[in-house]
């Protein structure tokens, strides 16, 4: 390396350290480091507490991976996240499409759609434990509607679906601005076309809209299927995993694990696991999203 390419690179690095350098730092001691330090603990018996551990190698993961309420919360996640991510996502496009077809006051609706997305998981999640323990079952008994005579929250089968309602409730006003925003760069001459060509709403959406929306879902279902995997604030303000454990996520479960149960060591190797499935499967959704994207 000569002497002008030696300048180049320190004038490089020097711009990189003054523009990017306290970024960098950052994201390293903020994400990665305690990233690398959450693995080390994995192989450790730490309980969250004490000064000193000891290592135990794969211990951890295997007391995690013989344990069977880790198995249910993980499995009840994934019941959840299919139903979230479906009607949110159903849902929202409908509403977007909706509102962008010259509806009168559109943009009131708009910003109320979105509202609950503003709204903190604890805050929102207090808010409908009294609207499911109080309001409703209140209706229920004076205008005798059987479905809301007792509190949702307190039946383990409704209870996950009190979840749903909630989670979708709070998210489908953010992925409808998403979806509004794919709608709204869709040429118009296109969809005029297709009308003039004799295309019923059902073609134009299969043919025309569908097609072009392809950006637009894949980020919505990135996104609600990364939220609905790490969800952990509204299921324990609404429901704290009751009742009897039927509606404890992964998250909430993990959480138990390791500051409840003083048991960090296995909270964390559950923590891993749930880091790798979430990895694994937004990494696929995306893949196959941007592969439909390029032969649409």
């Amino acid at each position: 390396m000569n002497v002008n390419q030696e300048k180049t690179l320190l004038a490089k690095l020097k711009t990189y350290l003054i523009f990017a350098g306290p970024t960098t730092f950052a994201f390293l001691t903020v994400i990665i480091l305690p990233f690398l330090y959450g693995i080390y603990l994995t192989f450790t018996d730490w309980n969250g507490i004490s000064a000193t551990h000891a290592f135990v190698g794969f211990s951890n993961y295997l007391q995690a991976f013989n344990d069977k309420v880790f198995w249910t919360s993980f499995l009840l996640t994934l019941k959840y996240v299919f139903f979230t991510v479906i009607l949110i996502n159903v849902i929202a496009f409908f509403l977007a499409y909706m509102l962008t077809s010259g509806v009168k006051g559109q943009n009131f609706f708009r910003a109320g759609f979105f509202t609950p997305n503003l709204i903190g998981g604890i805050l929102l999640g207090f808010i409908w434990q009294f609207i499911f323990s109080n309001i409703l079952v209140y209706l229920g008994k004076s205008y005798n509607i059987p479905i809301f005579s007792g509190s949702w929250l307190s039946d383990p089968d409704k209870a996950f679906w009190a979840l749903v309602i909630v989670t979708v409730w709070q998210y489908t006003g953010y992925m409808m601005v998403i979806y509004i925003s794919g709608f709204m760069n869709i040429p118009r001459d296109l969809l005029e076309a297709a009308s003039i060509d004799g295309a019923n709403f059902y073609q134009r959406l299969k043919n025309v809209i569908l097609p072009l929306m392809a950006p637009s879902f894949t980020i919505s279902v990135f996104l609600t299927l990364q939220r609905g995997f790490m969800v952990y604030d509204i299921n324990l303000a609404l429901t704290n995993g009751g009742p009897y454990k039927s509606t404890e996520l992964i998250s909430l479960h993990i959480y138990n694990t390791a500051f409840l149960s003083q048991q960090y060591g296995i909270g964390q190797a559950e923590a891993f696991f749930l880091f790798f499935v979430v990895a694994a499967v937004t990494l696929l959704q995306v893949y196959f999203s941007k592969k439909l994207e390029v032969e649409n």
